[in-house]
């Protein structure tokens, strides 16, 4: 019997409607995917890949605000409240409301944990403890791109779960993994957090190359450009993402 596989699958709040963005959350659920990344678009992001950024361009065009953000996830919650759900954004989005503030409205959505890539571990405005008074978690970002010393640092910091992302740069082209790579995730996880690992997944055989060392495999622009390609036939984009998911979380 084949091992199933914990599985974040990520996709954009509205993309390209709410409608079909929730079809896809469901087909997601549906597949296999355990945890939902919900990216609130923003306008300038850092890390993400040109299939997501053209994802996030395309829905700001429609005066797409972090209200109605929040308001989708509150619709995926309600619809699946057994599915964990982490918000994945930008510090001036989260900063601008003020932390705490934001962090509120994200819990009342049903969110359990916030991943803010350019907030780091050690300067994130208050933004772990902000996650703690509402019940949710922060989630640190660590990239190959770090001194072995900072992070160690991170890794002994005590949080629950560390993103490692599997290579230095933006999303969106396939990763390789290699020695490199299980030797990251192992140093990122050696304070005794648990690791999400994500960043170029597109396919089962790096799911299953990652399993052993991961809590769960994540998975973005796969999903966002099965989205895209169909986007006007929604019984298809369901099927094409199920089957995809199904793929990456050997289920």
């Amino acid at each position: 019997m084949t091992q199933k596989i914990k599985l974040m699958s990520h996709l954009v709040a509205g993309y390209p409607t709410d409608d079909i963005a929730f079809a896809a959350a469901e087909a997601m659920i549906k597949g296999g995917a355990d945890i939902l990344e919900i990216q609130l678009p923003f306008s300038d992001p850092s890390a993400d890949g040109p299939a997501i950024q053209g994802a996030c361009t395309e829905v700001l065009n429609r005066n797409y605000r972090t209200a109605d953000g929040l308001a989708f996830i509150a619709k995926v919650h309600k619809a699946h409240p057994e599915t964990r759900i982490y918000i994945m954004s930008y510090g001036s989005l989260i900063y601008t409301p003020g932390v705490d503030a934001f962090c509120k409205r994200a819990s009342e959505a049903g969110v359990k944990g916030m991943i803010i890539p350019d907030l780091p571990f050690d300067h994130d405005e208050g933004l772990t403890a902000a996650c703690k008074k509402y019940g949710m978690e922060n989630i640190p970002v660590a990239a190959p791109s770090m001194t072995k010393e900072r992070l160690s640092k991170l890794a002994h910091c005590g949080f629950a779960h560390i993103y490692a992302a599997l290579r230095a740069g933006i999303t969106g082209s396939k990763t390789t993994i290699d020695s490199h790579t299980i030797e990251f995730l192992k140093n990122a996880g050696e304070g005794g957090s648990k690791i999400y690992g994500g960043f170029g997944i597109t396919g089962g055989e790096q799911s299953q190359s990652l399993a052993s060392s991961v809590d769960a495999v994540v998975a973005g622009s796969v999903f966002v450009r099965i989205i895209k390609a169909n986007a006007s036939d929604k019984a298809a984009l369901v099927r094409e993402v199920e089957a995809k998911a199904r793929e990456l979380s050997n289920s």
